[in-house]
Parts: structure tokens; C-alpha cells; sequence
């Protein structure tokens, strides 16, 4: 994708009122840090590159001098992981990819624990992050806080990138770049994920990765996609106009039963009712999947979840091949170390040692 645009010198107040592709083509411009906040930075052709790498990498690291090799390639960079929403899988993940590749890492997982707690402001507080580190990655239940910490410091004196690790309901980019993965090694004997059907089910309306997968879809052809949700946790509208301009087939079903058998990939979510402001029930007797719903799956179809999980999602089906969430998890890594070699333009050292 070719930029038009630098965030270098536009306002937050221009930068807010572009629209999400004018957005992206500001972060992609070369002449500042390459910012990781939202899915629309990546094209296909992107997609494909950056699973490449993941998988020379996961490779790579098999032999112990292929993990002396990678961990010599950043071995002099500094990552700060900026973690104030609670978080495990995501947490780790970066953590072990920031490793992968030899960067140092700290953290900060509590407000409480920095000086935040004294009335000083997140953006004072990243500011000085970028003092110490040569990447943030940060992870807020506040949506647009990382946008507006990449803006800040394209135009600070020490520009530092920015990676989007979830940003309250909006996007979770590296959580479907794991998702995207994770099809592309599934279906990588199938034809890849062109013509496949991909069927969300759960909490749609609040599950920022399915908003941020359900756009990076639709840079295959033909992808169907079916929304199995409550009506208060259907997916929202803003996803369907996204839908609809780029000319993707996509349905509602009432339950899950409706369209298991058809479908190519079943993507679980839990109901996040960290979210709901006041005691709310919900009736998931439609939106489960466990062993009646595996016997009428399709033989070369797999079922993902971005976990955590609850009653949602089956510990009956773990040890069936089709369930790859697991999988998905530990792609997630190499997936990780890939962007940050990216960023970091760490590609051609390593494509070139794997040949």
C-alpha cells in the first residue's frame, strides 16, 4: 500500500476527521514509525508477506542456531509493553515474540504501579515510554487512546511505533492477524481462504476481533460471512455498511444449528459482559458449540476462538483436529514477531537466512 499522507504535521483534530482509509495511509507512510493500530493497513498482498515471514520464522527457530540467530536480530532494541486492560494470552504473546527476536522488554500492567497514580496524564505517560524504548505496545480498554498516543509521537522529537495490542471496543489488528494466520495454515491445502464460509458467533456487537477479522476477510474473494448472535449482540451496523461497499456476501442466523454444517470456519466468541453496565442474562442455548455440533461440521472445516473462554466453547471437542484454537493461540507469536521484525525491516535478513 502506497501513502499519501504523513502523520508528521497534521493535527489530531485533521486526524480524528479523516476517514479510516485516509487513517491508514498516514500510518503507512515510510518517513515515520510504522504504527500497528488498525486492520484496514492490511492489503492482501500484506497479509500474505507477513504470514510468510511468521512461517520462516517458526521454522527458523527450530534448531538452536536458527533461535541464536533471531534473537541476535534485535537484540539492541527496547520494548515497552503498556498493558493497563487486563490481559494473558496477548500479554504473553508479545512477550514471547519480543524474545524470539532478542529485544529487552518492561512492563507496565497497573496504573497503579506508575506514577498515573500521582494525576499524571497516559499521554505523558507514554511520552516518557518513548524516552527509554524503540517500541510501545500498548493495550487500553480506552478506544482511539492508541491512535492518539501514534499521533503524539510522530510529532515528538524521538518518534517511536506504536502497536495497537486492543483498543477498547473498537480493534484488536494483531488478534486477527493471528485469525488470518491461522486460516492460511488451515486451509493452506484446501485452496487457501478464497470461497470459504466463515461464521461468527457470540458477542458481535463488542467483539473487536471480530471487527477487526471481519474487515481483514475481505481482502479474499468470495468469503462468505454469517453473524449467529443474540439480537442485542448482533454485529454492528457500522461492520454491515463495510460489508455491503466492498461487495461481500454476509448473512444473519438465529442459531447456530442453521448453518454449522455449511460452514468452513466457526469463529466462537464469549459474551463480554465486562462491558455491560448493569446485571444482564443471556440465553446462549443457540450459540454453543460442543459435540452435536461437531458430528455435523464439515470434515475439513475448524472451529477458533480468541479465548478466554466459558460455557460457550466445549472442552469435549479439544482433542479433535478441527479444533485449532490452541493453534491459533501459539500462532499468535510467530505472528507477533513477524510485525515486529516488520516494523523493524528485519524481512530480508531473515527470508534470506531460512533460503
Amino acid at each position: 500500500m502506497k501513502s499519501t499522507q504523513s502523520l508528521l504535521g497534521v493535527s489530531w483534530e485533521s486526524f480524528q476527521g479523516m476517514s479510516t482509509a485516509e487513517q491508514s495511509a498516514c500510518l503507512d507512510d515510510h518517513d515515520t514509525p510504522y504504527h500497528i493500530l488498525m486492520s484496514q493497513q492490511f492489503s492482501r498482498e500484506r497479509l500474505d508477506a507477513l504470514g510468510h515471514l511468521a512461517t520462516r520464522i517458526r521454522i527458523i527457530s527450530k534448531t538452536r542456531e536458527g533461535n541464536h540467530f533471531l534473537k541476535g536480530l534485535l537484540f539492541d532494541r527496547r520494548a515497552m509493553l503498556y498493558f493497563t486492560q487486563p490481559s494473558s494470552r496477548t500479554f504473553l504473546s508479545f512477550s514471547a515474540a519480543c524474545q524470539i527476536l532478542g529485544l529487552e522488554t518492561e512492563e507496565v500492567r497497573d496504573t497503579a504501579t506508575s506514577s498515573e497514580v500521582k494525576g499524571e496524564t497516559q499521554e505523558d505517560s507514554v511520552r516518557t515510554f518513548s524516552s527509554y524504548f524503540d517500541l510501545i505496545i500498548m493495550r487500553t480498554q480506552l478506544g482511539g487512546l492508541a491512535e492518539k498516543m501514534a499521533w503524539m509521537l510522530s510529532n515528538a522529537e524521538r518518534p517511536v511505533p506504536i502497536v495497537n495490542a486492543g483498543s477498547g471496543a473498537d480493534q484488536h489488528p494483531t488478534q486477527a492477524l493471528l485469525d488470518i494466520y491461522t486460516l492460511q495454515r488451515s486451509f493452506e491445502e484446501q485452496g487457501g481462504i478464497d470461497g470459504k464460509h466463515v461464521v461468527f458467533v457470540g458477542d458481535l456487537a463488542r467483539g473487536r476481533t471480530v471487527r477487526s477479522l471481519a474487515y481483514l476477510l475481505t481482502s479474499y474473494d468470495n468469503v462468505k460471512q454469517t453473524f449467529v448472535a443474540p439480537p442485542s449482540l448482533q454485529i454492528g451496523d457500522d461492520i454491515r455498511a463495510m460489508l455491503t461497499e466492498r461487495g461481500v456476501e454476509f448473512a444473519d442466523a438465529a442459531t447456530l444449528d442453521e448453518v454449522v454444517a455449511d460452514a468452513d470456519a466457526v469463529y466462537m466468541t464469549r459474551i463480554q459482559d465486562e462491558w455491560d453496565t448493569e446485571e444482564t442474562t443471556y440465553d446462549l442455548s443457540d450459540f454453543c458449540f460442543g459435540l452435536p455440533q461437531l458430528e455435523r461440521l464439515k470434515k475439513t472445516a475448524v472451529v477458533m476462538h480468541p479465548l478466554p473462554r466459558r460455557e460457550e466453547l466445549s472442552p469435549d471437542i479439544d482433542h479433535d483436529p478441527r479444533a485449532v484454537y490452541w493453534r491459533q493461540m501459539r500462532n499468535g507469536m510467530w505472528v507477533r514477531a513477524a510485525l515486529i521484525a516488520t516494523i523493524f525491516k528485519c524481512e530480508p535478513e531473515i527470508l534470506a537466512y531460512h533460503d
